[in-house]
């Protein structure tokens, strides 16, 4: 029997064999495609995948012989063997910054939340320096050591060092530069943030009517770089606050996952959730903006409504992704689509097998279980980009920003777009001042704002369900909920399909956070897309463990064809 240094070596060859092959295929983009994943998928899907069982030796009807049971061991062996080979053969990839960090010795430009800062919300030097030690440092003791303005604890910085034995090392993942501090394209999105607080308690279903969303739109299509989706080269009621993907803009603003009923067990439950009265706004004065960022105990608590209902609102979406689960989302898209009798992937290998029918592997245990397990991998894979890479400013900080700059307090490099904008002068005519009153009383959590954690969870979810249901399938008995949610409605419009609905989800998730007040729309869109490169690459690790023979087949936010 050969040693492991010559499986490993035997493992490594197959992978230069088959890498010639090219049989990886993502459609024209392929290569970029497979940079931006970093390499795993691309090197794992290249290794023999599935595990065909060989003959059984000697007498089927006793238990496996030792030469049957070594032989299999030495397979998993070499799974494994292969996993670690490619993930050690993936290209490093390197992640740009904005250069926001070394661009402002007071630090304007990053995160801060939890540490001490002075009157016009300038962080503490030591203690910033402190703080990016430690993200350096990436020991417990060293972020105990982070100086803090007040009770507040930073969230989980130690994730950011995790390693995975499944996917992409979470350090080894492509993700773009966010906008810089003073950039058009980020006074766009502190625009767009101000118009989601402004709002709030808008019905969907009076967006194509209500002023102040047509204010909204008005406002937003002036901006030099605004990168929402336009129609016909303007921000329009069918556009605003929506994701970039053909999913996002056909039909109702909320994906029919949110609303549709779902198969839990034996019982069906409505989709009817708790949320919080209209106006419930807070750390809208400058002296509770101060304080919170100090990590000061949050003024105020929330007030909900008496009854449950669907979702109907900005405010409803930013409650439900308040104090949701990592996989909530995507676990109730995957009841909801065994609700309706939702057809597999056309890729499923017990489609053509007559005899036997999927469970364990291709079946709801496998589906909801490959959906749970992604969500704590792209979480961690998000939390390196944010402590380690970028420290982004929430908008919630910058907001504090702009309210000195416009009370000349400070000088700092805000674009014009914002100044002028209408947002500025709506926000200060309903509160008086120009910080970003907040759904939630905390604010925005204690760790940097990109990439947002839901946007990367939910992503990575929404990949998993299209690579186990067939993304064309149509919806059937579309829904949109009336305007005060207590019923839904039938929806009356071109079709829905399973795939341009996760789609929706995936961008429905992400910006709620949005309309809370505590992400931007990079953070939502990019954050959607690492979920994705996440998921790729634990079903590329995956499939080499499944005696079928099948391929996974999904399309990607950008609309690439994917075959792992």
């Amino acid at each position: 029997m050969r040693d492991k240094q010559e499986v490993t070596q035997a493992a490594s060859e197959a992978v230069e064999a088959q890498a010639s092959q090219e049989t990886y295929s993502t459609g024209p983009n392929r290569r970029q495609f497979l940079a931006s994943v970093g390499g795993l998928a691309a090197a794992a899907a290249l290794v023999p995948g599935n595990l065909e069982a060989a003959p059984a030796i000697g007498n089927p009807l006793l238990p496996p012989s030792r030469t049957d049971r070594s032989r299999r061991s030495q397979k998993a062996y070499q799974v494994r063997v292969n996993a670690a080979n490619a993930l050690r053969r993936a290209p490093l990839v390197d992640t740009p910054t904005n250069g926001d960090e070394t661009a402002y010795s007071n630090h304007i430009g990053s995160f801060s939340k939890s540490l001490p800062h002075d009157s016009l919300g300038i962080v503490s030097n030591a203690a910033y320096l402190a703080f990016v030690q430690a993200c350096a440092d990436g020991t417990a003791a060293s972020f105990e050591n982070v100086p803090a303005g007040g009770s507040l604890q930073l969230k989980n910085p130690l994730a950011a060092y995790a390693f995975a034995l499944e996917g992409i090392d979470p350090h080894n993942v492509f993700l773009p530069a966010p906008p810089a501090f003073s950039s058009a394209q980020i006074a766009s999105e502190m625009a767009e943030c101000y118009w989601h607080a402004l709002v709030r308690d808008v019905p969907f279903a009076d967006y194509g009517t209500d002023p102040m969303i047509l204010a909204a739109c008005t406002d937003l299509s002036g901006f030099s770089d605004f990168r929402g989706p336009r129609i016909g080269g303007v921000v329009a009621p069918s556009t605003v606050f929506r994701g970039n993907t053909n999913g996002d803009l056909n039909g109702p603003y909320l994906s029919q996952f949110l609303l549709k009923d779902m198969q839990f067990g034996n019982t069906m439950v409505p989709q009817l959730y708790r949320t919080t009265a209209p106006n419930s706004d807070f750390n809208s004065t400058y002296p509770q903006w101060l304080d919170i960022q100090d990590g000061k105990a949050p003024q105020g608590s929330l007030n909900y409504l008496p009854n449950p209902r669907y979702i109907a609102t900005g405010r409803d979406l930013a409650h439900y992704v308040h104090n949701d689960f990592p996989y909530e989302s995507t676990l109730c898209a995957v009841l909801a689509l065994i609700a309706m009798g939702a057809p597999v992937s056309p890729s499923n290998p017990y489609n053509f097998l007559s005899r036997q029918c999927g469970f364990s592997t291709f079946g709801v245990p496998h589906i909801t279980d490959t959906v749970a397990r992604v969500a704590a991998l792209a979480l961690r894979t998000a939390w390196r980009q944010k402590y380690t890479i970028h420290r982004r400013l929430r908008p919630e900080e910058f907001a504090g920003r702009v309210h000195n700059r416009i009370l000349s307090l400070a000088n700092h490099p805000i674009h014009p777009d914002l100044l002028n904008s209408q947002a500025i002068a709506e926000v200060f005519a309903k509160w008086g001042s120009y910080v970003l009153p907040q759904a939630y009383p905390e604010g925005c959590p204690a760790h940097p704002a990109y990439p947002s954690g839901h946007a990367t969870f939910v992503g990575a979810g929404v990949t998993i369900v299209k690579a186990f249901f067939d993304e064309s399938f149509v919806i059937p008995n579309p829904v949109v909920p009336n305007a005060d949610g207590s019923a839904l409605l039938p929806y009356v419009g071109p079709p829905l399909t399973v795939g341009g609905e996760l789609n929706k989800l995936a961008a429905n998730v992400a910006i709620g956070r949005n309309y809370a007040g505590v992400h931007w729309r990079t953070d939502a869109v990019e954050g959607n897309r690492l979920g994705e490169r996440v998921a790729i690459g634990v079903l590329t690790d995956l499939k080499s463990c499944y005696a079928e023979s099948f391929n996974f087949t999904l399309t990607t936010f950008d609309g690439q064809q994917v075959v792992i």
